[in-house]
């Protein structure tokens, strides 16, 4: 049984969406989880985008509120992160001492990240403060606390009772001034848990007498990026509020306009898109460019099907047939074959998705050389070189209804999905440009 039809029978069986609208909230064991599926693969999503349709269409959130259990209701859980706004040129760069254990051309995990964090003497910059000394980590009870969280409308807060739930801690470190945790991700999403820097900020305010500092980071496509946080009000879990960020690169990031003027100047056009051309792979639908650079850069060295795609980048799933149908990770599978760089075989029964020689050759570049492929692979697309050359001469992206102009007449999808698919159009044009200041 998938996720979703566990949680319809569970919210069918006991009632929940009529409970939480008489009580506000609705308390359910583990064990009654259990009777349809493991509690750890229905209650742990670290992405909204990851929720089951049954919750996120009603609304519904759910938080542990001890080991055995947990509690559901309208709680607003997740904070967004910030667009990359530091322009590519800002990032600070550092360099790393030399290792041999230490790959930096090859960070394939989250422990692999903080390890670099700490050589590079990455976190002691972003932080203003030397010799923080890992202390912490792991899985840990939280003791017990009350706080309040607001509904999704941001009109109204309940009360949650937490006694020694668990928590899972990526890196705890100690310096001078300050206890630092740490939250550790390799994917990029559009948001955050909160539960995963308040429920350990909770445990360690009782523990400790110096402040807590709390740091969420992300690497992803050779940048780290951090994001210092606080809750101005200890018992409000909706009181988080972003102190500062900063972005770093191990590698020269520098690219200008004319880097990429000359990758368009030697760049043949080999695609119209034509959609009558059934040699073609379809036409992109995948609005996020820099979640497919997350994908190539997840499936180096292993294979993923849709399902593990779709956990791995908390994409969600639509039921046909009674079997879950992965559409985004379909879309995103699509925008890396559209490239070059995905393909997919069949492995033991089952249809695995794999990085082409293409695809190997991008993963081991350096930064700007990745970058200034990946723009000319999308510039070997007619549509995208038409429309960069727009973007040149106007100083200005194109807006959406010339997009959708063009695509029609380029033939490059159906009517019905010109609209949806000239937002990734533009969203990767937006991309290209975003890597330099126009």
């Amino acid at each position: 049984m998938n996720t979703t039809e566990a949680w319809e029978k569970l919210i069918d069986k006991y009632h929940i969406v009529e409970e939480i609208n008489k009580n506000g909230v609705f308390h359910i064991e583990a064990s009654q989880i259990r009777e349809f599926k493991e509690p750890r693969l229905m209650a742990k999503w670290d992405s909204s985008e990851q929720l089951p349709a049954p919750l996120k269409n009603k609304n519904i959130n759910i938080l542990p509120d001890s080991r055995k259990s947990y509690v559901l209701g309208d709680f607003l859980l997740y904070e967004d992160i910030p667009e990359l706004d530091n322009h590519i040129n800002q990032i600070t760069s550092i360099e790393v001492p030399h290792y041999e254990s230490i790959d930096i051309d090859n960070i394939t995990s989250e422990a692999n990240a903080i390890n670099v964090l700490v050589l590079s003497k990455i976190l002691d910059d972003f932080l203003s403060t030397d010799e923080n000394v890992a202390t912490f980590n792991g899985r840990m009870g939280t003791g017990s606390f009350e706080f309040t969280v607001y509904d999704h409308n941001k009109e109204k807060k309940n009360h949650i009772d937490v006694i020694n739930a668990q928590c899972e801690i990526d890196g705890g470190f100690e310096n001078k001034s300050s206890v630092v945790i740490l939250e550790a991700k390799n994917v990029l999403h559009k948001d955050f848990h909160i539960r995963q820097l308040y429920y350990p900020y909770r445990l360690w305010r009782s523990k400790v007498k110096k402040p807590i500092r709390l740091v969420f980071s992300i690497y992803s496509n050779k940048i780290f990026r951090l994001f210092e946080y606080k809750f101005e009000d200890i018992n409000d879990y909706s009181s988080i509020k972003l102190v500062q960020s900063k972005n770093y690169s191990l590698e020269n990031t520098k690219i200008t306009l004319d880097d990429l003027i000359d990758v368009k100047n030697k760049t043949k056009v080999k695609y119209n898109d034509n959609q009558n051309d059934k040699k073609l792979p379809p036409f992109v639908q995948a609005d996020n460019f820099n979640r497919v650079i997350s994908l190539l850069e997840n499936m180096y060295d292993t294979t993923m099907d849709d399902e593990e795609i779709a956990e791995l980048m908390h994409f969600g799933y639509n039921m046909s047939n009674g079997k879950p149908q992965y559409r985004q990770s379909q879309y995103y599978y699509n925008a890396g074959k559209y490239l070059g760089l995905f393909h997919k075989k069949r492995d033991n029964k089952k249809v695995v998705c794999y990085l082409t020689e293409l695809g190997n050759e991008v993963y081991r570049m350096s930064y700007k050389e990745r970058q200034l492929k990946l723009v000319s692979l999308i510039l070997e697309h007619q549509i995208f070189n038409e429309l960069f050359e727009y973007t040149i001469e106007n100083k200005m992206l194109p807006k959406k209804e010339m997009i959708m102009k063009r695509m029609r007449e380029l033939n490059v999808c159906g009517e019905s999905q010109v609209s949806r698919r000239a937002s990734s159009v533009s969203g990767w044009l937006y991309w290209i440009f975003k890597l330099i200041k126009l």
